[in-house]
């Protein structure tokens, strides 16, 4: 049987979260554009919590872009689906599966828009919710011309505009609007481009004083691994198990935080799912740490570890994660080397350290099949905007190279000594084997091996300010460090290059 509202009555299971019948009955109070998984695993279920605690008590209308795909999946299981989380938290291997019922109906932006703008008209209806991905917080021009809006912001503008009228633009009727698209202040962003569209339309100074002064629109950061559906043995078990078929079902990860920017207690009072995990879903004035953490701790961890990774011959991080060397590397270059760079006056020693044993877990996640060879995709770039600052910080404090960072470095410069081929792209060479790196400066980096070899390489490339957007040989040091390291790697092998530097920072 398909998962669907009338055979929840049906499901009693003490590792299944089933969700009660009164939950059908609360007002819609959400306007979601995505049905994407991150939405489904992130905000959707912590909205859904929520209402299971009483906490929120109000259900999602989903927008959708396009008329068919999974919105008759979604209409044909009553909104519902299932939620698998699975992974490590503390140490310990966790899993849990529950029927998400935030969800009340879907409805295409293409063919039903009608239906979308009458959601206006209810007063229980204050929140909107985003993921159109990084490039749907964009301007689309014509938007402003037309009664029927293309692109994101000129369908929540032409939604706002629809409220202002219904409710005579009374301050109280204004939405709290949170993106989750990832990109930097997608709130603030989303605003100037719905202002822009207002401004083209010749929008009324009453609309535009309510638009401006009686809507917030929210930074927000997210953070969680929602691959989405189980492998298909994996989902062939599940459905023996819990008794029922389901299109919609996704599995993510138990790390999640979902940081939201605001300063008004107004919004707050809305955002009421937030006490359902106040840890995970943060309020704040200002959200930057929790930017910089996750840049610094998770990303450039990943950043730093991946050639090592790839050298070392492993495919995926939970394959890293297995080996007791790689493992403590990775701990000892966050707690080490970059946890004390992140510590400042509003980040506290605690909550970095808490992250830093949060990103140890996710990594040996053994349900994410995450590929070593895709993080190097854009590999110069990451390095320089998330490790190029870390090493800055480093030597403006400290006069010691830091050795985790240095060995690192080498990876990275010796996973990107590629072959050119004659359709002009770049293959990493590693053990023996070839893949195609996607990364902007591999061109560069290819005129630099060409021309030297072990020991002279690292300094030709960290002194070329058309790779890192510096001179990185003025820290004292470094470059003889990272030389060191390369040469260690390439004549012993990363396995051992790892041991080596494990085994000299424990007898310093």
């Amino acid at each position: 049987m398909q998962l669907s509202r009338p055979i929840l009555s049906q499901l009693h299971s003490e590792q299944l979260q089933v969700p009660d019948e009164r939950i059908f009955g609360l007002p819609e109070k959400v306007l979601q554009f995505g049905t994407g998984v991150l939405l489904r695993g992130l905000p959707d279920y912590f909205i859904d919590q929520a209402n299971k605690k009483n906490l929120f008590n109000g259900r999602i209308v989903v927008v959708k872009s396009t008329a068919q795909g999974d919105k008759d999946a979604f209409n044909e299981q009553d909104g519902l689906y299932t939620l698998l989380v699975k992974g490590v938290r503390d140490g310990t291997q966790v899993e849990e599966t529950m029927i998400n019922a935030s969800i009340s109906r879907v409805l295409s932006a293409k063919e039903e828009w009608d239906k979308i703008l009458l959601c206006a008209s209810n007063p229980d209806l204050q929140i909107i919710l985003s993921n159109t991905t990084e490039i749907g917080i964009t301007l689309v021009a014509s938007d402003a011309q037309t009664t029927k809006p293309v692109s994101f912001p000129g369908r929540v503008l032409a939604f706002l505009q629809e409220r202002f009228r219904v409710f005579k633009g009374s301050p109280e009727s204004g939405m709290v609007i949170v993106p989750t698209e990832l990109i930097t202040d997608n709130g603030t962003k989303l605003r100037q481009i719905i202002i822009q569209l207002a401004e083209l339309q010749k929008a009324s100074p009453a609309f535009m004083q309510w638009l401006t002064h009686s809507n917030d629109f929210c930074n927000s950061l997210v953070d969680c691994i929602v691959p989405g559906k189980p492998a298909s043995t994996d989902r062939e078990k599940l459905i023996s198990k819990l008794g029922y078929t389901d299109e919609l079902m996704i599995m993510s990860e138990p790390y999640r935080l979902w940081a939201i920017e605001t300063r008004s207690d107004r919004t707050a009072g809305i955002l009421s799912f937030q006490g359902v995990d106040p840890e995970s879903v943060i309020l704040a004035p200002d959200i930057q740490k929790f930017r910089e953490i996750k840049l610094r701790l998770l990303n450039a961890t990943h950043t730093l570890s991946c050639g090592l990774a790839v050298l070392n011959g492993f495919d995926y991080v939970r394959d890293a994660m297995q080996d007791a060397d790689f493992v403590k590397y990775v701990r000892s270059l966050m707690l080490e080397e970059i946890k004390p760079l992140v510590v400042q006056e509003n980040i506290r020693e605690a909550e970095a350290e808490k992250f830093a044993r949060q990103v140890i877990d996710r990594f040996s996640n053994p349900h994410i099949a995450h590929q070593w060879k895709n993080i190097t995709a854009q590999y110069t770039s990451k390095m320089a905007m998330r490790v190029v600052p870390l090493i800055e910080k480093h030597f403006a404090v400290h006069a010691a190279v830091p050795e985790y960072m240095s060995m690192g470095f080498a990876a990275y410069l010796l996973v990107m000594r590629t072959n050119k081929r004659s359709d002009n792209l770049f293959y990493a060479r590693v053990n023996g084997n070839e893949f195609l790196l996607q990364d902007d400066k591999a061109s560069l980096l290819y005129h630099h091996w060409q021309n030297h070899g072990l020991e002279t390489i690292a300094g030709s490339c960290l002194r070329d300010a058309a790779i890192f957007g510096a001179d990185l040989t003025v820290y004292p040091g470094w470059e003889a460090a990272v030389t060191r390291s390369l040469i260690l790697i390439e004549t012993s092998g990363a396995g051992n290059a790892l041991r080596s530097i494990l085994a000299k920072k424990s007898v310093a």
